[in-house]
């Protein structure tokens, strides 16, 4: 016979038992409560120092959106690359050259996209060739600055090889330029004499170009010696002389010369004990004056017949100050009047301070004309003489290459030019002040 089941009979609480087991229920989801709260307080605490300390100042800026050329955006850290990229061991001058870098950005990402409409790119593989061979770090702004580079090599030997023509109508060009007109009109006089005109050019030319040709361009299509020398009153004028004549004398206000002419007088000259390099630098640390050594008043001519002109007058009584403002191209004097203080921490030149330097030199008195080879001026004149003359002429390879890098130059120039191009900066100053900082600080 089955037993019976006995029920267990149910405890019963008491109002006061019952009463503390809630209080107990309460305090622990209080305790439970509190410790979530300090844990999440925690947690706050760290997510803020992280974001404040790292993520704000640090990561966030670099991953941020700086430059966006025709939609394809560039972020801080791509910036950074690429300027540690072209300044290297140089990083220092990141300020002077960090306008630079972003605009050559800009730049190879047009030429990449523009070269890609015509038809050419560079692929992976040939960009990694160069990165191996030059040992350059595997990023996005050191591979397209590769990238630029060999695209730019491509379109010139490629694309604007197409561009130039092989056959133009040339000249055959003589020249050289010379400091001031009386000195071209000796020449002028020598050569009627028979004197050899490559001779007087090599002796006397102060275009290197010229001088190392001793007077001899060669044949030459137009706009080409523009690109060769610089001078845009040569190419005129050769292609507008007659053939066989030697042309006047031939004035450029613009081109730079390695001559100038001093004329110098000595108002003060101190008895100071010779430094060396080394202990001029030391006292510049240590926050000391650099001792004035000449107080002078100086002027910088273009030729030895301006500077003995200029001379003149100054004997006649013209005031220096005026005609240093007017004629002087020594730009640290000039607009003081030709006045100029000379510390131990200047040289001039070789010329310029033997003569100030000089103590059998009076103070007072003006110096006559002192050539001087490593200063430059600007201004001079032109002799040229066309030799002959070739309607259908082969462009030698010197001068296509020059042709071929104009058009290219032009071509880039170009793509700045284009308005469908769309260029957007965000770099403000703030931005730019906290690039400099970061690859300064490393």
């Amino acid at each position: 016979m089955a037993k019976k089941k006995v029920e267990k009979p149910q405890r019963e609480f008491t109002r006061r038992q019952l009463s503390r087991w809630q209080q107990q229920k309460r305090r622990q989801r209080i305790i439970f409560g509190s410790a979530i709260l300090i844990v999440v307080a925690v947690l706050a605490v760290v997510g803020v120092g992280f974001y404040s300390q790292w993520y704000a100042p640090k990561y966030k800026p670099l991953h941020e959106t700086v430059i966006e050329v025709n939609g394809t955006k560039f972020n801080m850290q791509y910036c950074i690359d690429a300027i540690n990229f072209q300044l290297g061991d140089y990083y220092y001058y990141v300020e002077y050259y960090f306008d630079y870098v972003i605009e050559t950005i800009e730049q190879n990402e047009l030429i990449k996209q523009e070269a890609e409409e015509l038809g050419f790119t560079v692929s992976d593989a040939e960009v990694k060739e160069i990165l191996e061979s030059y040992g350059y770090d595997d990023i996005p702004a050191v591979k397209d600055a590769i990238r630029a580079q060999l695209l730019l090599k491509k379109l010139n030997d490629e694309y604007f090889e197409q561009q130039v023509p092989q056959f133009a109508g040339q000249r055959h060009i003589m020249a050289m330029f010379l400091e001031s007109e009386s000195q071209a009109n000796e020449v002028i006089a020598r050569l009627e004499t028979g004197e050899d005109f490559t001779a007087l050019a090599a002796e006397f030319s102060l275009d290197a170009t010229c001088k190392e040709g001793e007077g001899d361009l060669g044949w030459r299509p137009e706009g080409v010696l523009y690109l060769l020398i610089g001078s845009s009153v040569l190419e005129e004028n050769a292609f507008n002389c007659e053939v066989g004549a030697l042309s006047q004398p031939i004035y450029e206000e613009a081109k730079t010369k390695m001559v100038g002419y001093w004329l110098i007088e000595v108002v003060e000259r101190s008895e100071v004990e010779e430094q060396t390099e080394e202990e001029e630098a030391a006292a510049t640390e240590e926050g000391g004056e650099v001792e004035i050594q000449a107080k002078v008043k100086v002027m910088l001519l273009a030729s030895e017949q301006e500077a003995n002109e200029v001379r003149a007058r100054l004997e006649d009584g013209e005031d220096f100050a005026t005609l240093a403002e007017e004629y002087s191209q020594h730009s640290a004097s000039s607009q003081d009047g030709g006045e100029f203080e000379l510390t131990s921490a200047d040289t001039i030149s070789s010329a310029f301070n033997e003569f100030v330097f000089d103590p059998e030199v009076e103070l007072g008195n003006l110096s006559q004309p002192i050539r001087d080879e490593e200063v430059s001026t600007t201004g001079g004149y032109w002799l040229i003489e066309v030799v002959d003359i070739d309607d259908n002429r082969q462009i030698d390879e010197e001068s296509r290459d020059l042709l071929k890098g104009d058009a290219l130059s032009k071509w880039v120039d170009a793509l700045w030019d284009d308005p469908d191009n769309n260029i957007v900066s965000y770099l403000d100053n703030e931005k730019r002040q906290w690039a400099i900082l970061h690859i300064i600080g490393g």
